[in-house]
């Protein structure tokens, strides 16, 4: 099987190619990168993949970043989403690619939370206003994946992940997701000898994070079986913590003895945000990386991906 991984630049796509060359050597892994081919470039990507021929894409490719940066560019989340899906699904479905793995995103389900979020539960409500253009390029791509599965019989089918974190993360404040956030703040505060980490909110908000390396494990070993899965399939750790957690936590790992000061003028988000994942539980899905040993390895990536921070 020739397996193409989009995105293979990016946290989660980097894990997926390594996953793929571990666990399935007799197969071929293609890897593609922004460096190799701008996937908002139609005529590009389809020359790419006329040349590649996969037999399966996962396609991990996807502008991301953290709240900050949504709030400042949602035209950008929401038209460079759109093209990049549409570039690689329209290629895909000319050439006829059987598989296809489409990585979506937990941001796809409604702000109003009243309990963990079901499958069913997409556009049951309003998004919420800070991941909004994200979450509709999701949810246009999980939707194209659901069509080409019903009208051309292929196995298109989407992930749904909680928020994630790992190695290969983005760590600039900039862009960068909460779990990152905390570990490079709580650095710099050790670092620069401060004594207390400036935190947004009031640190009540509950977000649930998975270790991308044990979503990327169970992707690569599930390609070749998506004719079992439903359209849409959560992928969640099973839990979720709040924001000060998170930081508590980042202080452990990092060494780190100050204060948290909560910034209560600035937004906290919508109070939780948790999946229900018992569907890909069925299917085998048992991720085992804990909060405290995911975020350790995290750091220890932080430190040696860039010397002298």
């Amino acid at each position: 099987m020739r397996i193409l991984v989009t995105g293979a630049g990016g946290m989660l796509g980097r894990s997926i190619a390594s996953q793929v060359a571990a666990q399935r050597s007799g197969d071929q892994l293609i890897t593609l990168t922004r460096k190799d081919v701008d996937l908002r470039d139609k005529a590009a990507t389809r020359a790419f993949m006329e040349q590649a021929k996969p037999d399966a894409i996962i396609h991990a490719a996807a502008k991301v970043g953290g709240i900050g940066a949504k709030l400042a560019e949602p035209t950008i989340f929401l038209l460079d989403n759109l093209l990049l899906d549409s570039s690689v699904l329209s290629a895909a479905i000319d050439l006829r690619v059987p598989d296809f793995l489409y990585v979506g995103s937990a941001a796809v389900y409604p702000a109003e939370y009243d309990h963990p979020f079901v499958e069913d539960d997409m556009l049951t409500g309003h998004l919420e206003g800070a991941n909004e253009g994200y979450a509709v390029s999701k949810i246009a791509a999980i939707k194209l994946c659901e069509y080409v599965t019903r009208q051309y019989g292929l196995n298109y089918k989407s992930a749904l992940p909680s928020n994630l974190y790992g190695i290969h993360d983005h760590f600039e404040l900039s862009n960068a997701h909460l779990v990152a956030a905390t570990l490079a703040k709580v650095h710099e505060a050790k670092r620069d000898g401060s004594d207390a980490v400036s935190v947004w909110g009031d640190g009540t908000a509950r977000r649930e994070f998975t270790y991308s390396v044990d979503v990327a494990a169970w992707l690569v070993e599930q390609i070749d079986k998506l004719q079992a899965w439903p359209s849409t399939l959560n992928l969640g750790w099973g839990s979720d913590y709040s924001v000060a957690e998170y930081y508590e936590t980042a202080k452990e790992v990092v060494g780190f003895e100050g204060a948290l000061e909560f910034d209560t003028s600035k937004p906290s988000g919508v109070p939780q945000r948790l999946i229900d994942s018992s569907a890909a539980r069925a299917l085998g899905w048992s991720p085992t990386t804990t909060l405290r040993d995911g975020m350790a390895a995290t750091y220890a990536d932080y430190l040696t991906s860039t010397p002298g921070r």
